[in-house]
C-alpha cells in the first residue's frame, strides 16, 4: 500500500476536520518508504513502542496521541518528549496520529467505549459531538455498574456517587475530558465516565448530582485500537497491522 493511500484510508476513518483546533493529527514523521507493508498500532509514541516498531521492522507507527503540540526546539535521544521520535527518524519509520478526530469519528474511541460497556441507543454527546451517551438495558445500582466498568475495561476505577442509587443513562468521553461533565449533565446523564478527573471537578459534579466513574486514560482509549486495526485491514489487505505488546497503563492502583 502506498503511503498516500494509507493516509487517505485514515482520513476516511477519522476525518481530520473533526480534530480540535489545538490538536496535531496526521503524518508527523515522514518516511522515505512509500510502500507501507507493516504498521504498529499503539496509543503513544514512546521509547517502548518505537523500539517495538524497529524490532518488528515496521514502516509506520500509528498512534492515538500525537507529539509536537508546541514548538520543538530539538529532537534528542535523551529528551523524554522526543526520544521516541528520535528512534523512529533514525530508523526511517514514519509516525501517523489520529487523536480528537478519532475520538469524535463514527466507530472511534467513544463509540468503542460505549460498545464495550454494552450501551444501547447510543447518541453523540452535545454540543461538540465528541462524547457519547446511551442507555443500559435496565437500571443498575451505581456500584454494580462501576464494578462492571472495571471488568469490561480491565481497569481500577474511582467513583463519586451514591452506591445504591439506580442509574441507566450513561455519558462518556475517553481520555482526559473531565470538563465534559457539564455537557453530560445537560444531556440528562446519571453517570459520566472519563479517564481522568481533577478534584475540583469531582466536587462540581457532586454538586450537580452527577455520578462519576474515573476509569483511567489508557483504559478508556485502548478499546479503539483493535477495532481500528480491523477497519484498516478491510481497506488495505496488503498491509500487516500489529497491536503493540509493549504498552500498558503508566499509573496503576495497588
Amino acid at each position: 500500500m502506498k503511503l498516500n493511500d494509507f493516509i487517505a484510508a485514515m482520513d476516511t476513518i477519522a476525518p481530520r476536520e473533526l480534530a480540535a483546533p489545538w490538536d496535531n493529527p496526521g503524518l508527523l514523521i515522514g518516511t522515505e518508504k512509500q510502500d507501507i507493508t507493516k504498521v504498529l498500532v499503539a496509543l503513544d509514541c514512546s521509547v517502548a513502542t518505537a523500539k517495538e516498531a524497529i524490532d518488528w521492522g515496521a514502516d509506520l507507527l500509528l498512534t492515538h496521541h500525537p507529539i509536537f503540540f508546541g514548538g520543538v526546539k530539538r529532537i534528542a535521544p535523551d529528551d523524554p518528549d522526543t526520544e521516541g521520535a528520535y528512534l523512529l527518524i533514525r530508523n526511517g519509520i514514519g509516525l501517523f496520529a489520529a487523536h480528537t478526530n478519532l475520538d469524535s469519528a463514527e466507530g472511534g474511541v467513544n463509540d468503542c467505549l460505549a460498545g464495550a460497556l454494552g450501551l444501547r441507543h447510543i447518541e453523540k454527546l452535545p454540543p461538540d459531538d465528541m462524547g457519547r451517551i446511551g442507555l443500559l438495558s435496565s437500571p443498575m445500582a451505581f456500584v454494580d455498574f462501576a464494578r462492571m466498568v472495571e471488568e469490561k475495561l480491565s481497569a481500577r476505577v474511582r467513583i463519586n456517587g451514591e452506591a445504591a442509587a439506580p442509574v441507566r443513562r450513561i455519558a462518556m468521553v475517553g481520555g482526559s475530558a473531565a470538563e465534559e461533565l457539564f455537557a453530560a449533565k445537560a444531556a440528562g446523564a446519571d453517570v459520566f465516565i472519563t479517564g481522568e478527573m481533577k478534584h475540583h471537578l469531582a466536587i462540581q459534579a457532586a454538586a450537580l448530582g452527577l455520578f462519576i466513574i474515573e476509569a483511567g486514560h489508557y483504559e478508556t482509549e485502548k478499546v479503539v485500537l483493535q477495532p481500528l486495526i480491523n477497519r484498516l485491514q478491510v481497506l488495505s489487505d496488503d498491509v500487516q497491522y500489529k497491536l503493540t505488546r509493549s504498552e500498558s497503563a503508566c499509573l496503576r492502583g495497588i
